[in-house]
């Protein structure tokens, strides 16, 4: 992996503990849960948009699908 992305990764997967429960039966706090459910949800962005990149036509396609299931949705 080159040296700029790894330094990009790095930046974005903090390797600090803060936030992190030493205990596994104490109970998750809100602030815990958002804090997880955010970094999931930008993994997941980075994940679709490098799909996306990888396979244009495949994420055309679903594109198209998407922009026909919209069309026929009734309210």
């Amino acid at each position: 992996m080159p040296d700029g992305e790894q330094q990009e990764r790095d930046q974005l997967e903090p390797q600090d503990t803060r936030g992190r429960r030493d205990t596994l039966d104490a109970p998750e706090t809100d602030e815990e849960r958002r804090r997880r459910r955010a970094q999931f949800l930008r993994e997941l962005h980075e994940a679709k948009a490098l799909r996306d990149r990888v396979q244009p036509r495949r994420a055309r396609a679903a594109r198209m699908r998407q922009a026909m299931r919209m069309r026929t949705f009734r309210w």
